[in-house]
């Protein structure tokens, strides 16, 4: 995925010149930040009362569902299938006359609704910050939380509005000329051992 859900995907132009690339996130790595952020986010919220974490399609899902699983590990009063929701933020988004089409994904909240909540939006890569003001803009139109916090598996910089996470696997510092894809196995169809962030440069 292109610069994760701050771009569309890849439409595979086979004349794209080759990528070099080089992996700077692996299985183990992925899975020691999302234990570390598990923490994190437990610790700022004073337990799991009131918290829902809702991932930002395609890949801020799964990764919402294995920080659940996390929370759950640590705390036995969590149910990870009642705090975790997918919210999608396609037609918020402010580039789509620019961008190809894309298909909306589902919105799927949890049965207690978010009014009143902390939610923890997660995705898997913060770049210049118009996903994460598209879901701000999409939680308005759903409720009122309590309050709103950020969890990313990288961070790249290249930020173009005042948005900064909460709690982050890695600080990537990145060319705006390279492009970050995330791996992940309930998405890319392979195993959970070849889970990876890449870095992808031109040849």
């Amino acid at each position: 995925m292109t610069n994760s859900s701050e771009a569309f995907e890849d439409l595979g132009n086979s004349s794209t010149p080759a990528a070099v690339s080089r992996v700077v996130l692996t299985a183990a790595d992925i899975e020691r930040a999302l234990t570390r952020i598990a923490y994190e986010i437990l610790e700022a919220n004073k337990g799991s009362a009131n918290l829902l974490l809702l991932g930002i399609p395609r890949r801020g899902y799964p990764l919402a569902q294995r920080l659940a699983a996390k929370l759950a590990a640590s705390d036995p009063a969590v149910d990870p299938a009642a705090i975790v929701g997918q919210l999608d933020v396609t037609m918020f988004r402010d580039d789509l006359a620019h961008q190809p089409t894309r298909a909306p994904q589902s919105t799927k909240l949890p049965v207690s609704g978010i009014d009143g909540k902390t939610i923890v939006l997660v995705d898997d890569v913060l770049y210049s910050g118009r996903t994460i003001r598209a879901a701000l803009d999409a939680l308005v139109d759903l409720g009122r939380p309590r309050a709103v916090r950020l969890a990313v598996l990288v961070d790249r910089g290249h930020r173009e509005l005042p948005i900064r996470a909460d709690h982050v696997g890695k600080n990537l510092p990145t060319s705006s000329t390279e492009k970050v894809r995330v791996h992940l196995s309930e998405i890319d169809g392979g195993l959970a051992a070849n889970d990876e962030v890449v870095i992808e440069a031109s040849a």
